[in-house]
């Protein structure tokens, strides 16, 4: 969904006809969006025996989705809001090498979304945030399974777990602490030294003298998100989901409390219940209605380049270099690296001093993994709030057949099964 037209109309356009093959049904749900969120959202949904129509003005996962990082971290979920970016904001905002990059603008949004997010950086929200947030990704991982076994979807899925690497002995000392409140709600994690690390993954090995401890999470997965947006279509298509795509999403039509249809250039498509999940512009299309929402995109960057030359030189675990901000994943024959964190509005070009900085992290930090023939680069706006704590549900003063599915920022991938879940089980009374 991009920038359309935007706001509350009191009449519909020329109605949409959707002929649903299934007439018993429990009711006609319209899932606003595309991505892995609402794609995942529209499966749930048929499972429980809805009708679901998607709309989006673009093609399935080529938003936020496509070419995120594609970790699958149920069990490493620490929220960028935490204690620990107080004493980093210095660099962070300071230094041109730095990972967070905060442009300032002329848009109160993008102040309120800062000085709350700066709000958030206590220990107390962080710890309740990473339970919230762990609760979630456990039902996200059932979830996801439950689809993977049945659907078998070819999506370079892989359990080969995750490293989060630690420069520095204050850094893995907070990490720890982190794993100890995990571990509590069930996580399987362990400190390791660096060697262990080399041991767990030999391509670390060059990087070896550069990471002071590590986590390692054993249970952690990872998968192509743009082939599994593509599969899930395949599925829902042949399960009777309606796909509305290429169709740009004007305005929201409401009649008394509810949402009665949504305008769109094809006319309005009316539905029982609707769902939104069009991440960082979910909140334009329902500041019309007098609600403002606290997500805000966060631009992150990626390459994906193809794995050469011995097979040690490129990893097979997942690998996060907290120094850097940058994660590593093998999907199939290639390897997925993302980073950086930009507030800068929603601009989606592709900066490249970005994708050169992603470059020369990856031959950093694995040497010899690829000839780098081509970078496949990409830019998404990743739909953050200030927590990180999606917003998943009805909300007050909003129409009570709108269901909210956004916010999931940089675990949309994680979470999408898990909020799907539960945006079927709210429907479900």
């Amino acid at each position: 969904m991009g920038r359309g037209r935007f706001g509350t109309v009191q009449h519909p356009a020329t109605k949409v006809d959707l002929p649903f093959h299934n007439r018993e049904i429990a009711m006609q749900v319209c899932v606003l969006g595309a991505g892995i969120v609402g794609l995942a959202s529209a499966y749930q949904l048929s499972l429980a025996g809805h009708a679901v129509t998607v709309i989006d003005r673009a093609l399935p996962g080529s938003g936020a989705s496509g070419g995120n990082g594609a970790q699958l971290s149920y069990s490493y979920v620490q929220p960028l809001a935490d204690p620990g970016i107080w004493r980093q904001l210095p660099k962070l905002l300071l230094s041109p090498s730095s990972p967070l990059k905060v442009r300032p603008r002329m848009d109160p949004h993008q102040w309120r979304w800062g000085l709350s997010f700066l709000a958030a950086c206590n220990p107390a929200t962080s710890r309740s945030t990473t339970l919230q947030l762990l609760q979630l990704a456990g039902e996200s991982r059932q979830a996801f399974d439950a689809m993977m076994t049945a659907e078998k979807l070819d999506c370079d899925f892989s359990s080969t777990g995750k490293l989060v690497l630690y420069p520095d002995a204050p850094s893995f000392a907070g990490a720890q602490r982190q794993v100890q409140l995990q571990q509590a709600m069930g996580s399987q994690q362990q400190a390791l030294s660096a060697q262990r690390c080399v041991d767990i993954e030999p391509a670390l090995i060059h990087y070896q003298p550069k990471i002071a401890g590590a986590i390692h999470t054993p249970g952690e997965c990872a998968a192509d998100c743009q082939k599994v947006c593509d599969g899930l279509v395949g599925v829902l298509r042949a399960r009777g989901v309606r796909f509305l795509l290429g169709t740009a999403i004007d305005s929201l039509v409401v009649r008394g409390s509810k949402v009665a249809a949504v305008a769109t250039t094809l006319g309005a498509v009316e539905a029982d219940a609707f769902v939104l999940a069009l991440g960082a512009v979910s909140g334009a299309l329902v500041r019309p209605l007098g609600l403002t929402l606290p997500v805000y995109p966060l631009k992150g960057y990626s390459i994906t380049v193809d794995v050469s030359g011995p097979a040690r030189n490129a990893p097979v675990v997942s690998v996060t270099d907290s120094a850097r901000k940058v994660v590593f994943a093998r999907i199939g024959s290639r390897l997925r690296v993302a980073g950086m964190a930009e507030l800068n509005g929603y601009d989606t070009r592709i900066a490249e001093r970005q994708i050169a900085s992603l470059k020369a992290s990856t031959e950093h930090v694995f040497p010899g993994c690829s000839t780098f023939g081509e970078l496949h680069p990409w830019a998404g706006l990743r739909p953050a709030t200030p927590t990180a704590l999606p917003i998943i549900g009805r909300q007050a003063r909003a129409p009570a057949n709108l269901i909210f599915n956004v916010g999931h920022g940089a675990l949309g991938f994680t979470l999408a099964f898990g909020s799907a879940g539960r945006v079927a089980d709210l429907l479900a009374g």
